[in-house]
């Protein structure tokens, strides 16, 4: 299958809580979108691997992805080596995305600077003739995608360009929602952690509110760009 947008995460819901509101109006839009978790998330104090690898298949169903996979990379140790980008690299092949989408450059967990290099960096490493991969018996040919931009995650960075995802904001919501060991919930008795507060539940909504004040939207998404982002005319622009 040829995705239109591959979207990575260190963790599951680094997706959904980056990207969420733009997954779900491209899917809209009739484009087919994947994401794939590096890790299971396994290091997380609150619930466990297994509990959220039932929350990310839920959360997959709520957007409408195509496809979802975990790649089984070790959550807190992973690092951005041939082992690694060997992976990533079949997984750009196989699906072919035109678009990826990754972690925050740099941000307050360790793993999402480490993610946001890795897929970089492999997405680059992709495009190359001389590094041969294959899946099974069968061997894949080169891809690099076009563009790769970079969602915001804890850290309010300075976005490269943002996406008017007025209507898809309930959406984003609803699919951060079914990682109920991780967000909010007033009867849980598990460790507070910096994403268990309603404080951080709200802030989905408002950083979607204000960075859309600014273009003069509802609501919108922010990322980072790797190289200009071009338009054709004037008349692109918000």
């Amino acid at each position: 299958m040829k995705l239109d947008i591959l979207v990575f995460g260190s963790h599951p819901d680094d997706a959904e809580l980056g990207a969420g509101a733009t997954i779900a109006k491209e899917i809209a839009r009739g484009k087919k979108v994947g994401v794939v978790d590096l890790t299971r998330g396994e290091l997380g104090t609150r619930g466990t691997a297994e509990i959220r690898d039932r929350e990310a298949s839920e959360s997959a169903k709520i957007l409408g992805l195509s496809v979802r996979e975990n790649l089984g990379m070790a959550d807190g140790f992973f690092v951005n080596d041939k082992e690694h980008q060997i992976e990533v690299i079949k997984v750009i092949r196989k699906y072919r995305p035109g678009i990826v989408l990754c972690n925050a450059i740099e941000d307050r967990h360790i793993d999402h600077a480490k993610g946001s290099d890795l897929v970089s960096d492999s997405c680059f490493l992709s495009g190359l003739l001389r590094i041969e991969t294959r899946i099974g018996e069968k061997d894949q040919e080169h891809w690099r995608p076009k563009n790769v931009y970079h969602y915001i995650q804890w850290k309010n960075t300075e976005p490269d360009f943002v996406v008017d995802v007025t209507g898809f904001i309930n959406k984003k919501v609803e699919s951060i929602k079914a990682y109920g060991s991780q967000i909010y919930d007033p009867n849980s008795d598990e460790p507070k952690t910096p994403i268990s507060s309603q404080n951080f539940l709200d802030s989905v909504t408002y950083r979607a509110r204000d960075l859309g004040r600014l273009i003069g939207v509802e609501h919108a998404e922010g990322f980072i760009a790797e190289r200009y982002v071009g338009v054709s005319h004037l008349g692109n622009l918000i």
